[in-house]
């Protein structure tokens, strides 16, 4: 026992205080904050406010595009998309709102020019010399007829890049010409905003108890934990083929199978590295839940983001138990390649069928997103191989029974005791080959040898 307890810390070491495993665990939870964080940052900047001339020979758009860019108008169409997402904003959240148009209605000011006498051609280029000695930053020219079918709404800026200030201009725009469209037909707007109200459409999941569930964001949660487990069974799982290819390289396996019995150095080494695995993915985790926290104050961010699922501790150590259960059972695959071959290309070419296993398990997963009480996701969530991935998105969509999480455990607890016995077979021959890669008949007599 102390000589195995020595191989799993000396493997987790390893790895742990590495340069380039402390990059790899903090760049995730970076990237993470700066997603969350930054667009908040960007969206609160306040900038100079865009000096804007309205050139209405109507005299009926412009007085409804200025209302629509009040503080209110933006106010009432943020607040329907945010609870079109939130379904109900808080006191904190209503605040932030509140604050975020007003200040994006700020973001305009209007400039007066007399435009009489000048034909449209004469306050285009009067216009692009004021834009040019920054007197205004844009201008917005109306045709006189706007239901001409070569009706075309001109609108130049100083400032093209700024696509939030351009697309409030021009949703502020339509709705303005909409409403005189509506006015010339003798058309209620009122009437007309009742009988186009969409309807209240409230889409939740029911569980095997009766219970509801919000299944907002459900897809976009699964894909994440999919792919976080996927990419963490792909990294360690070559890291231990690598481990084992280098110790045959090195030809210190002979050193090693003196001092320790084979079985204790192959099952310390897995132990030791998915150690490591297990500490980077848990700080992925707890980076992931306070990132959840921080979006879900964030009323801005909520018509991108939508409710996010309700992740429970349970979840949580499900989703931890079957990483161990997907580490063991690919490890012990990559250990066994590891073992065969000479060299770390030869381990790449062999490496390909258990990612494309993975790979396989992973599309499985959209499958159990789509109807998580499936035949089909009963199966591939207890099978060998496909349960470490598939069972965790399944949990997340609709918590099975437990007797069916707890079967998937025990036939994958009896498929890693197979494949780690497999794979100490050939360890303890395989490293002690050298110069030539094992064909599969030399493998199976290994397999048999006592």
């Amino acid at each position: 026992m102390r000589k195995f307890l020595a191989v799993v810390k000396h493997e987790y070491k390893k790895i742990v205080l590495k340069w380039t495993f402390l990059i790899g665990t903090l760049l995730f939870p970076l990237l993470g904050a700066g997603f969350a964080i930054v667009p908040a940052l960007i969206f609160s900047l306040k900038g100079e406010p865009t000096r804007l001339v309205v050139v209405d020979p109507t005299g009926e758009i412009g007085p409804r595009l200025k209302e629509n860019l009040s503080a209110d108008k933006i106010a009432a169409r943020a607040r329907a998309a945010a609870e079109d997402a939130l379904k109900e904003l808080n006191a904190t959240q209503d605040e932030k709102l509140r604050s975020g148009t007003s200040q994006l209605a700020s973001g305009f000011q209007f400039v007066e020019m007399d435009t009489a006498g000048r034909s449209p051609e004469q306050l285009r280029e009067e216009l692009n010399l004021r834009a040019a000695s920054d007197q205004i930053d844009a201008y917005l020219l109306i045709p006189p007829d706007i239901d001409a079918k070569d009706a075309k709404f001109e609108f130049r800026s100083r400032k093209a890049g700024d696509f939030v200030a351009n697309d409030t201009i021009k949703d502020a725009l339509n709705a303005a010409v909409r409403s005189q469209r509506l006015a010339d037909a003798n058309i209620s707007e009122n009437v007309l905003k009742d009988i186009n109200r969409t309807v209240a459409f409230d889409s939740k999941s029911i569980s095997e108890k009766g219970e509801e569930k919000d299944g907002d964001s459900l897809f976009l949660a699964s894909l994440v934990i999919g792919m976080m487990i996927y990419i963490s069974l792909t990294i360690y799982g070559q890291v231990i083929m690598g481990a084992v290819v280098e110790e045959k390289e090195t030809r210190i396996a002979e050193i090693l199978f003196s001092s320790a019995r084979p079985f204790d150095l192959m099952f310390g080494k897995l132990v030791g590295v998915g150690l490591a695995g297990l500490t980077q993915l848990s700080i992925w985790v707890g980076s992931l839940v306070a990132i959840g926290i921080f979006l879900s104050t964030q009323a801005e961010m909520a018509p991108f983001l939508g409710a996010l699922p309700n992740v429970t501790p349970l979840m949580i150590a499900y989703f931890f138990a079957y990483f161990i259960v997907g580490y063991f059972t690919y490890a012990a695959i990559f250990a066994l390649i590891g073992s065969m071959v000479t060299t770390v290309q030869e381990g790449g070419q062999f490496a390909f069928p258990p990612i494309m296993i993975m790979l396989i398990g992973f599309y499985f997963g959209f499958a159990v997103i789509r109807d998580p009480n499936s035949t089909l996701s009963f199966w591939v969530s207890i099978s060998p191989f496909f349960a470490p991935l598939t069972m965790p998105i399944r949990i997340l969509a609709e918590m099975p029974p437990f007797w069916e999480i707890a079967l998937s455990l025990g036939i994958n607890a009896l498929a890693i005791a197979g494949l780690v016995w497999l794979a100490s077979r050939v360890y303890r021959v395989g490293m002690l080959m050298y110069g030539k890669r094992a064909t599969i008949p030399e493998v199976l007599k290994w397999i048999r040898q006592a």
